[in-house]
């Protein structure tokens, strides 16, 4: 099992749990909130409460989490795990999907009183589990080495992933807890990272992305209509891994001093997007596609040769899209939780292995942890969580 050194402690967790709640009971308090000793002044009502967020179906074809809810929470925990050498996935998967629809319901005593809200808890398989199920299923194989790669033994690869999103960010440490509590000794605690998505701009009617660390908008490309997920985001089979589809995850350390450094218009030409709007330097909508082609009057390109939208466009490439999820984190250091779903794991390994060539995007970047798992198809009370894959 990987100790403290490692891995925090199951009570270091529950601390940390408890100084996030503490720290989110303090955010809370506003500078008018508190009585002013002004007798004169005439009473104001309370504000009224928030709506509280639709929850999310936890049953169901796919896995809440990937395409469920159409805009991603703010909030978000992913933890990587490795189970037991004499594990079956079997059981433990089938517990986990059980525990995760008494939270989703509200219904669990380890919720600690929380309302459940939109929480979504997505559980994916590494390549060692698939292997044991089939060699040449999706979802075998591993991601390979890239450049600008810090990436400890500890930090790659891993057996489990238990994604966890939340409108609450008080939500997200508590299920974890719950989750953990539930598998017990059978797994042991890799690597985890807490995100937020930054602030969401409007791309399209009915969808939006958020701004990331660097201040640009960050996964306007994308398969966004039901056709484009069909082809590009969910596995289609065989039957075992039917519905569901594969996860990149990659933490990656951002250099915002010297990206801050540059002028706006060298940022933008990193990105070959507008810094304030993601419109295309090519010109048109934010949603519009880069005119790839498109020159200045003395026939410069107007999206450069090395710009990140150009480099990692899929049509170029020669790969399907990618679906991604990415979060803004600030430990261990500034960066990002680059998340991407597909069904091909091509799709991220062909963009990578191009963007690695002559991507001015990269420079900027650090990758310290990378893995891939495959996330299970749906299930529901007949079918429980893998059992399709290990039942």
């Amino acid at each position: 099992m990987h100790r403290a050194d490692r891995s925090p402690s199951r009570r270091a967790f529950l601390d940390a749990t408890g100084a996030t709640v503490a720290a989110g009971l303090l955010a809370g308090c506003s500078g008018d909130s508190g009585d002013h000793g002004d007798s004169a002044q005439p009473s104001r009502p309370a504000p009224s409460a928030s709506a509280a967020p639709a929850p999310v179906a936890v049953t169901g074809r796919h896995q809440a989490g990937v395409t469920l809810p159409g805009s991603a929470q703010p909030h978000l925990l992913a933890l990587v795990a490795d189970l037991g050498a004499t594990v079956a996935p079997g059981p433990l998967l089938a517990e986990l999907g059980e525990a995760i629809r008494t939270i989703a319901a509200g219904s669990d005593p380890r919720l600690l009183g929380l309302s459940p809200g939109d929480v979504t808890v997505t559980v994916g398989v590494g390549p060692r589990l698939v292997r044991a199920a089939g060699a040449t299923l999706p979802g075998a194989a591993d991601l390979p080495a890239f450049s600008r790669e810090r990436i400890t033994a500890q930090a790659r690869g891993g057996d489990l992933l238990i994604q966890i999103c939340a409108g609450d960010a008080l939500l997200v440490p508590v299920v974890a807890a719950a989750l953990l509590d539930q598998a017990g000794d059978r797994v042991q605690e890799r690597w985890r990272q807490f995100g937020r998505r930054g602030t969401e701009v409007s791309v399209a009617e009915g969808r939006t992305a958020p701004r990331n660390l660097l201040g640009f908008i960050d996964g306007i490309v994308g398969p966004h209509t039901t056709a484009e997920q069909e082809r590009d985001l969910w596995l289609a089979g065989p039957s075992e891994v039917a519905d569901g589809t594969l996860a990149v995850l990659r933490r990656m350390e951002l250099d915002l001093p010297r990206f801050a450094a540059l002028s706006v218009a060298e940022q933008e030409a990193v990105f070959g997007r507008r810094r304030a709007s993601g419109v295309p330097l090519s010109g048109g909508g934010i949603a519009a596609a880069p005119g790839l082609g498109a020159k200045t009057p003395d026939g410069r390109y107007l999206i450069p040769v090395d710009a990140h939208v150009r480099r990692a466009n899929p049509t170029v490439v020669g790969v399907g899209h990618m679906l991604r999820r990415s979060y803004s984190i600030d430990d261990p250091a500034p960066g990002l939780l680059f998340i991407s779903f597909q069904n091909d794991l091509r799709t991220f390994t062909a963009t990578l292995a191009r963007m690695d060539t002559s991507d001015a995007l990269l420079p900027f970047t650090t990758t310290t942890a990378s893995a891939t798992f495959l996330i299970l198809p749906g299930y529901d009370q007949r079918r429980p969580l893998g059992s399709t894959l290990f039942g």
